[in-house]
C-alpha cells in the first residue's frame, strides 16, 4: 500500500516529468541533433551502470545500450574509497580492477582515458572514454609514490577531500574549516609535477580557495552547486567559482539535491545553477558533472527503501552533508533519462544559448582543462 507521503513525492515527480516533456516537445529543433552529434560531451562526475545494479556486477545490455544513447564522450569515473585509511587502498585497487574488466569486456563501447589525445579517439570511434578518478585522498595515506602507481594504473583525476577532513586537508562538513595541511601542499605540487587534474569537489572553503593559489596548473570542481543561490555546504561560493575561473579551471554543476536549500530539484534549478556559474566564470570555465549513473533511475518502492538505507548509512558514517533526506532524491525527475545531456542543451537553448555557448558547457570545456593539464 502506498502512503501519503510517498503517493506526494510519486506525484510531483511525475508532474515535473511530464512538464518538461512538454515545454521541450515544440523547441526540440533549437539545438539541432547534429550539433550534439558534434559536440565532446563529458560528464565530470558519472559513469555506467544501472542505479539499483549490485556493486562491481558486470554491465548489463540496458547499461550499455544507455551509454549508447546518452551521446556521451567522455566520462569521470569515482575508483577511490572514501573516509577509511584502514580500506580505501584495497578498495580503489579492486575498482579500478573491475573497469579495466568492463573495458575489456566491450572494447567496441568503452575506453580507457590516459590522455586528451583518447578523447579525441572516443569521440571518433563513437565510444565511451572512461576517466578514472579519486574522491578523497585516502587510499594515497602518507606515500606520495602511490601517485605514480593509481596512475601507472590509469588514474589521471585527484580529488583532494571528501566532506569530512583527511591528511591532506579540511572537507566541507569540517566546522573548523582548516585548510590545506603541509601534506596537502606536498601533494599539489606531486600532482602538478606529473600533470593529473586537481579536483576540489567536496573540499572546504579554505581547502578549495588555499588549492587554487597553491596549483601551478588550473583545476577542477567536477560536481558541486552555487552557494549563492542554494546556501549548502557542498556548493561554492561565488569567491571560489571566480578564484578557480581565473586560473583557468572549470566547475561542474550537478543533478543533486543540494541545487536547492529543500524540496526535490528539477532541471529548472539545474539551469539556474548553471546560468549563475557562467555569469560569475564566464562560459568558458562552466561544465557538467551529473554525480549519477548513466541509466535512469527506476522510481519504484524498492528503490525508495534502498535510497533511505543509504541515507542512513552515510549518515551514520559521518559522511552525509546537510540536504541529504531520504525523500529528495539524488536525481533530477524531468532528466531522468539516458540521453539528459542532449535534454539540458535543449533547455539551454530556450534561455537563448548559442550552439556555440551549449558545446562549451556540454563538455568543450572539460576537454580544453584536460589538455591543459594533461598534455596530447
Amino acid at each position: 500500500m502506498v502512503d501519503r507521503r510517498d503517493f506526494l513525492v510519486s506525484s510531483s515527480l511525475a508532474g515535473a516529468a511530464a512538464a518538461f516533456s512538454t515545454s521541450s516537445q515544440g523547441a526540440a529543433a533549437t539545438f539541432a541533433e547534429a550539433s550534439y552529434a558534434g559536440a565532446t560531451v563529458i560528464d565530470a562526475l558519472g559513469g555506467p551502470g544501472e542505479p539499483d545494479a549490485k556493486p562491481n556486477t558486470p554491465l548489463s545490455a540496458k547499461a550499455l545500450a544507455d551509454v549508447r544513447a546518452s551521446g556521451l564522450t567522455a566520462a569521470n569515473v569515482t575508483v577511490s574509497g572514501v573516509g577509511s585509511y584502514a580500506k580505501d587502498y584495497d578498495t580503489t585497487i579492486r575498482n579500478i580492477g573491475y573497469w579495466d574488466a568492463q573495458i575489456a569486456a566491450h572494447p567496441g563501447v568503452l575506453l580507457l582515458v590516459r590522455s586528451a589525445a583518447d578523447i579525441i579517439e572516443a569521440k571518433r570511434s563513437k565510444r565511451l572514454g572512461l576517466i578514472l578518478g579519486f574522491q578523497d585522498a585516502t587510499p594515497i595515506g602518507e606515500d606520495l609514490e602511490r601517485v605514480d602507481t593509481f596512475a601507472e594504473l590509469g588514474v589521471r583525476v585527484f580529488q583532494l577531500t571528501y566532506n569530512r577532513r583527511n591528511l591532506v586537508g579540511d572537507g566541507c562538513l569540517e566546522p573548523g574549516n582548516a585548510g590545506l595541511s603541509k601534506f596537502g601542499e606536498s601533494y599539489i605540487e606531486h600532482l602538478n609535477e606529473r600533470r593529473f587534474l586537481i579536483d576540489l569537489a567536496h573540499g572546504g572553503e579554505r581547502t578549495t580557495r588555499e588549492a587554487i593559489v597553491a596549483s601551478k596548473m588550473p583545476l577542477a570542481i567536477s560536481h558541486t552547486g552555487c552557494a549563492a543561490l542554494a546556501p549548502l555546504p557542498r556548493n561554492k561560493t561565488d569567491a571560489e567559482l571566480k578564484l578557480l575561473a581565473d586560473k583557468g579551471g572549470v566547475v561542474g554543476i550537478y543533478l543533486m539535491p543540494f541545487l536547492r536549500s529543500a524540496g526535490q530539484p528539477t532541471a529548472e534549478d539545474l539551469v539556474r545553477h548553471i546560468e549563475h556559474a557562467v555569469n560569475v566564470c564566464g562560459e568558458d570555465h562552466v561544465g557538467i558533472g551529473t554525480d549519477g549513473n548513466i541509466s535512469p533511475v527506476n522510481f519504484n518502492e524498492a528503490f525508495r527503501k534502498k535510497f533511505a538505507a543509504e541515507v542512513a548509512e552515510r549518515r551514520a558514517a559521518g559522511i552525509s552533508a546537510p540536504g541529504e533526506r531520504p525523500d529528495v532524491y539524488t536525481f533530477l525527475p524531468d532528466l531522468n533519462s539516458a540521453d539528459r545531456f542532449a535534454r539540458i542543451a535543449t533547455l539551454l537553448a530556450q534561455r537563448g544559448y548559442s550552439d556555440r555557448r551549449i558545446t562549451k558547457i556540454l563538455g568543450g570545456n572539460f576537454a580544453r582543462l584536460f589538455a591543459a593539464v594533461w598534455g596530447g
